[in-house]
């Protein structure tokens, strides 16, 4: 998995409609060393041992998981990339499904961080989540679409980011040297 991260366009894994990858070989790089790469997989490894846990279940029972006092980081397809003819993602959530865990940890003081849709250009992808979560929203450049570079274009892309309104209000996580939008 390491390795396909590493060698497909932008380390997104995608699937097609019969199940099997099918993200393109990224040619404009060579990747990185090994011996470095086995260096930062340590380095990385060390400082998150016994900090974090990873699990390979439906978002919501893991979500469920979560008290207060824990930071839930959700990057969840983006409904612009899950739907239509130019679906790259095996599936998408349900949007209000998706709504309503949001609501959850809020009702049960959890805190956590969306990237969720956001804007290429002048067009805008997905439904933005509803003001009555109470979350911070700020858009993020993510650089150039590569999509727009393949057709001869140069258009910025813009991620939306949204902040639990508690991590909002202490300021911890979005610090002036972050390029807002």
């Amino acid at each position: 998995m390491l390795y396909i991260l590493a060698r497909c366009v932008k380390g997104a894994v995608r699937y097609g409609s019969n199940g099997r990858f099918n993200q393109s070989p990224d040619k404009r790089r060579n990747g990185t060393n090994p011996q470095t790469l086995r260096r930062n997989i340590a380095g990385v490894s060390q400082l998150l041992r016994g900090k974090s846990e990873f699990y390979a279940m439906d978002y919501r029972e893991v979500l469920d998981m979560a008290a207060p006092g824990d930071v839930v980081y959700l990057d969840p397809p983006y409904q612009g990339v899950c739907t239509g003819r130019d679906s790259r993602y095996y599936s998408g959530i349900a949007f209000n499904e998706f709504v309503d865990a949001l609501d959850k940890l809020n009702s049960r003081n959890v805190d956590y961080i969306v990237s969720y849709d956001g804007f290429c250009g002048d067009k805008g992808y997905g439904e933005i989540l509803p003001d009555d979560l109470g979350l911070k929203l700020s858009y993020l450049n993510a650089g150039l679409s590569t999509q727009s570079l393949f057709n001869g274009e140069r258009v910025e892309t813009k991620e939306a980011l949204y902040v639990s309104r508690n991590l909002a209000k202490s300021g911890m996580v979005l610090q002036p040297s972050l390029p807002l939008f």
